[in-house]
């Protein structure tokens, strides 16, 4: 069960067809509008409402993108649109049940945002497994939650993530203890995402490469760090224009936002356009879902609707991007250089992450970004050999890594149930 952008719903469809693969059915239970994407890799398909998603396509969804700075914004931010999205996400528990009913799994694993999940579990009396994409709720000494600041106290990283525990135990309660009654649960006396309503943990994996963040020293048995779930499209055959235009010249730098636009989407267009022309770059310019509609475009930037990240990225100078966890992720083992623009939530921390780890210059805000600061970046991602070798470096590093086959042994191990098959 999985909510929210395709970067949100593309890491476990990996994950499902390696499961697919050891011979296993897998279904994915994710909003309506992606059921096309789940059914072309052959996958099960349950829908969740799409009213949720839709919110973001609202005047105040895009002021949202446009005003929330990170993930504690975020988290505040969902707390205080409960009254308007309150129906939402009745909906989508309601729907999240009657995914589960109609599938009858063995075993649930879980995006945040289909909280109702280990309430599921516990009445159908199957495992369930919390799966991140981001080191978000599992507390350790070692660090704060994300856009908490480090004030270097153990006491006080720990407590950060508690912290964001409670705020999302805020906006989703309210509906477990609902759905709890519905369905004959006995009452639970304190919501906590990451715990079971007798309050024992629930094993947590992490879809995020060893390599880029090391697991915590201290972390528990029942979290892990698998490594990254990549989707690849090996047999996906690019626009004959596409290839004519790589092969018309140097590597071009890829631009794209994802799902990502905010509420003035021209603006960044005439930035990004203005800014290759600054920095003498040809470019890949990817529109996405409400992204970028530059109406008149130079021969030196090409326009695309998308493609597989895995086949497009080695084959840039550099990509720019949102800080969206699978895009880093996919520009990581790519080994290109990176630019990022992040927009909310998460991206800022990994950003600045990219930006730590040398593989990029100094992250721009979405609401900062002018042609003569993009121009700037560019020009250091592209021609500074330092960020070039790092970027190398760590993406030969994660491509020997194979996250999926890691995040199945771990899932054997968290539940105790081998999920090796015979081919009978």
């Amino acid at each position: 069960m999985s909510y929210g952008t395709r970067g949100d719903v593309q890491p476990y469809l990996a994950l499902g067809r390696g499961l697919q693969a050891r011979g296993h059915a897998v279904t994915i239970a994710t909003a309506g509008r992606f059921e096309g994407f789940v059914t072309s890799h052959g996958l099960g398909f349950a829908p969740l409402s799409d009213e949720m998603l839709a919110v973001l396509d609202t005047p105040q969804g895009r002021e949202m993108l446009e005003n929330t700075e990170n993930a504690l914004q975020s988290l505040f931010r969902m707390v205080s649109m409960l009254p308007q999205v309150g129906p939402m996400q009745r909906a989508l528990v309601e729907d999240c049940w009657a995914a589960a009913e109609a599938t009858q799994p063995d075993l649930i694993l879980f995006h945040p945002k289909a909280y109702a999940a280990p309430a599921i579990a516990e009445k159908l009396g199957v495992p369930v497994i919390l799966a991140l994409l981001m080191p978000l709720l599992v507390p350790t000494a070692s660090a704060p939650m994300m856009s908490f600041p480090d004030l270097r106290m153990g006491w006080w990283n720990r407590a950060t993530y508690r912290l964001a525990r409670r705020l999302i135990g805020l906006s989703a309660r309210k509906y477990v203890r609902e759905t709890r009654s519905v369905h004959g649960l006995p009452k639970q006396r304190r919501f906590d995402i990451a715990c079971s309503a007798d309050g024992r943990p629930i094993p947590v994996l992490h879809a995020v490469s060893p390599s880029v963040l090391p697991p915590p020293p201290d972390w528990p048995d029942w979290a892990r760090m698998s490594g990254y779930w990549f989707l690849d499209e090996q047999d996906w055959t690019p626009p004959p224009a596409l290839s004519d235009f790589l092969a018309a010249g140097p590597p071009p730098v890829y631009v794209g936002f994802g799902s990502m636009a905010g509420r003035f989407p021209n603006r960044l267009a005439h930035a990004v356009v203005e800014a290759l022309g600054q920095a003498g770059l040809r470019g890949v310019i990817a529109t996405g879902w409400g992204g970028l509609e530059p109406a008149d475009l130079p021969e030196t930037i090409h326009r695309i609707d998308a493609a597989p990240h895995d086949w497009l990225f080695p084959r840039m100078a550099a990509v720019v991007h949102h800080g969206g966890a699978g895009t880093t992720a996919a520009a990581i083992r790519a080994g290109r250089p990176q630019v990022v623009v992040p927009f909310f939530g998460d991206q800022p921390w990994w950003g600045a992450k990219v930006h730590g780890l040398g593989l990029s210059p100094a992250p721009i805000p979405q609401k900062k970004l002018t042609a003569a600061k993009f121009a700037d970046a560019l020009r250091k991602a592209t021609g500074d050999e330092t960020i070039a070798a790092a970027a190398a470096q760590l993406g030969a590093t994660v491509r020997k890594e194979d996250g999926v086959a890691q995040a199945i042994a771990d899932i054997e191990a968290l539940t105790g149930v081998s999920l090796a098959k015979s081919a009978a």
